[in-house]
This record gives structure tokens, C-alpha cells and sequence, in this order.
């Protein structure tokens, strides 16, 4: 079903024109266990909790829409809590309701090892120091230990690139290809959202950066980005095509394309996701490729 149903989604949404989104992104709850510089949700007076009935629609909205593949996020998701039910709950009523794949982001500050979710990608924006810096210290040694203690099978790491931890990629990058317990890495840069320009690389130093990490996946390293989708984050100039993901945000608000879009930001994105989107619907070989083994 999964094989079949992506190519008549591509002649759907290539040849026809139709935008039909293949991926949603799901906002159950904004409760955290952190408070990272590049982030305003623990800064927040009230947290909200979607509920298990509350995530059913969303899910069943998302899959009318074309969407077959789910990331669940937060805040951080392996809080998510309603009543006796767990973000396993939500990972099961996912799969019921069609979706091929249920992913989560998780800051790997709780033990994760019994989750049932398809992929798990871990938030680990630097080395030691620099993840501390921007995540609060002693939250990379536990960040570890979940890593090392957890037997599950499919486990990513994301690194978000700013101007706190660029001078991290290549330990980062070394301690990912040495680790057995991870298979990959994707990396992104910072987005500059109000009250965080600060972070934000300028352009040489994020070309010298995409440069840096095209070289180690040249080398064999288990980086998730392709080189084709990688090279369209050098000068965003390409055709974007962000509303192959759709999200339902926090308080129900349900947009075709990211935050970013709405507030301008897309010349200045750091989600190397829309370099991989535009390079799929381009046939890049390399980007379709590695982006069937990320969802499938």
C-alpha cells in the first residue's frame, strides 16, 4: 500500500498541480522539560494538553487532507498525558487510522526505551558544553544516558546549527558515527523567529557549514540530508514546495505550510526539510532515496 500510494500522490501533486500534504506535523502539548535559549514555550503563563479526543480529529483531519505520514511534537511529546492514556495511545490510534509511519521528537530528557513509535529523532544541539549551553546544563549527560541505555532500533539525532554551537559539527558529527545506538543525523539551522535573531549564522558561515557537513556525508558519515537538497539551503533560491507538510498547531489552528511561511522567514529558513522537498519533486536521486529510507 505504502509503495503504491507515493507515486500516485507525485503524479497527483507534480503533474496534476494538486497540494496535497504527504506529511503532518501534530502539536500535542507545549508542556516541556526544558527551557532552551532558542525557545519561548517555557516562558508561557499557562501550558496546554490537547486531549486524546482532540489529537483524534487532528489525525483524522490530516489524513482526509492526503497526509500519511505523522511527527508528533511538542513542547516535548513523551509528556503527553489524558487520563490513563500515553503517547503510545496516540502512536496506536495513528496506525488505526491509516498513517504508514508515526514519528516523534523528543529531548531525551526521560527514558523513551518503551515507545512505540517508528522513528524517534533526539534533539542534540551540540557537544557536551555547547548542547548545555543552549539546553540547560546537565541535560546532554542525560540526553546520553537515555541514548545508551535504550534498545530501540530506529534512533536519530537532529542538530539545530547557530551561532552558540556551529564550532560543535564536527564533534558532533564524530560522536554520532561512532555511537551504535544512533543511525543518523539530519542537521538544520537556526531560524530567526523574534527574539532569537541572535542565533541566527550569517550566510557565509552557514555556507561554510553546509559545505562542512556535504564533505562528511561524502566521507560515509550517517547524515540524513541529501547533498541535492543540501546545496538548495546555500541561497534559498529554489522553488518551494513547504506544503507537502502540513501542521495543526498547539491551539488547533491548522495551516498548509510552517510558521515560518506565515511570518515571512522563508528566505531566511534554516529547515533543510524545504531543500529536500523541493529537490523530491525535482527527481533528485539522492533525495528521493534517502527520504524513503527516513519514512519507510
Amino acid at each position: 500500500m505504502k509503495y503504491l500510494y507515493l507515486p500516485f500522490w507525485f503524479f497527483k501533486t507534480r503533474i496534476l498541480g494538486k497540494k496535497i500534504p504527504l506529511v503532518s506535523v501534530i502539536f500535542i502539548t507545549d508542556v516541556c522539560n526544558l527551557k532552551c535559549k532558542h525557545c519561548c514555550i517555557y516562558a508561557q503563563k499557562t501550558s496546554i494538553t490537547k486531549s486524546y479526543a482532540q489529537v483524534e480529529d487532528d489525525l483524522k483531519y490530516c489524513y482526509k487532507q492526503g497526509a500519511r505520514f505523522v511527527d508528533f511534537e511538542g513542547g516535548e511529546p513523551t509528556l503527553w498525558r489524558d487520563g490513563d492514556k500515553n503517547l503510545n495511545d496516540l502512536i496506536d490510534l495513528a496506525k488505526k487510522i491509516g498513517f504508514f509511519s508515526v514519528t516523534i521528537t523528543t529531548n531525551a530528557q526521560k527514558d523513551f526505551s518503551d515507545c512505540k513509535a517508528d522513528s524517534i529523532w533526539v534533539s542534540m544541539d551540540g557537544y557536551g558544553k555547547f548542547h548545555d549551553k543552549i539546553r540547560g546544563v546537565g541535560s546532554f549527560a542525560i540526553l546520553v544516558e537515555n541514548i545508551e541505555k535504550t534498545t530501540y532500533p530506529h534512533l536519530s539525532v537532529n542538530m539545530v546549527v547557530n551561532a552558540l554551537n556551529y564550532s560543535s559539527v564536527d564533534e558532533v558529527m564524530t560522536f554520532v558515527k561512532n555511537n551504535p545506538k544512533i543511525e543518523k543525523i539530519s542537521i538544520n539551522f537556526h531560524t530567526p523567529y523574534e527574539g532569537t535573531e541572535h542565533l541566527t549564522l550569517d550566510r557565509e558561515k552557514r555556507i561554510e557549514i553546509i559545505d562542512k557537513v556535504i564533505s562528511y556525508k561524502r566521507k560515509g558519515h550517517p547524515i540524513m540530508n541529501s547533498i541535492s537538497g543540501l546545496k538548495y539551503m546555500k541561497n534559498m533560491e529554489f522553488k518551494k514546495y513547504c506544503w507537502i507538510s502540513n501542521f495543526v498547531h498547539i491551539n488547533g489552528t491548522k495551516t498548509s505550510d510552517c510558521g515560518g511561511t506565515i511570518l515571512g522567514l522563508c528566505q531566511q529558513c534554516g529547515f533543510c526539510m524545504a531543500g529536500e522537498m523541493s529537490a523530491v519533486m525535482l527527481l533528485k536521486p539522492d533525495t528521493i532515496f534517502a527520504g524513503l529510507k527516513l519514512r519507510l
